[in-house]
């Protein structure tokens, strides 16, 4: 009687190999850290301008959908208006200066697709840096 013993195939991986990288890799890193110099860069900072920002021409929005508008550089008082007579004031105010910002104020109560229509039909007729005209929360309900 003979006993004979089958050999199995063994599957396993042998990581002794790549340990040895890895050592390899880490001695590198820790010999050439020290040598590399941090690089500083200057950022721009906000509010150091070259030029003054012109004063905006605020357009209102009330509790109706009704328009009003005054040049903040100009007039104290608000004109009503509709869209097209809304359009010569700020294409008129933008021919004066072409980098004058205009605003949109609305009434909380003001639907957001009105406010959204006055946006578009500034958009549509190229009317640069429009924005929203927003009231901060005091600092007690911000919470």
């Amino acid at each position: 009687m003979s006993v004979r013993r089958t050999r199995r195939l063994k599957a396993e991986i042998n990581v002794v190999p790549y340990i040895d990288v890895m050592l390899v890799l880490l001695v590198i890193f820790m010999v050439t850290a020290p040598l590399v110099q941090p690089v500083e860069i200057t950022l721009p900072s906000v509010g150091k301008g070259t030029q003054p920002v012109a004063k905006p021409l605020e357009v209102r929005v009330d509790a109706q959908g009704a328009l009003q508008w005054r040049d903040l550089a100009t007039s104290a008082r608000f004109t009503p208006g509709n869209e097209a007579a809304l359009l010569e004031a700020v294409k008129s105010a933008q021919a004066r200066d072409p980098r004058k910002p205009v605003v949109i104020a609305a009434d909380k109560a003001v639907r957001y697709e009105r406010v959204l229509r006055v946006m578009d039909l500034l958009q549509r007729e190229n009317v640069a840096h429009v924005g929203l005209l927003a009231q901060p929360l005091p600092a007690a309900s911000a919470r």
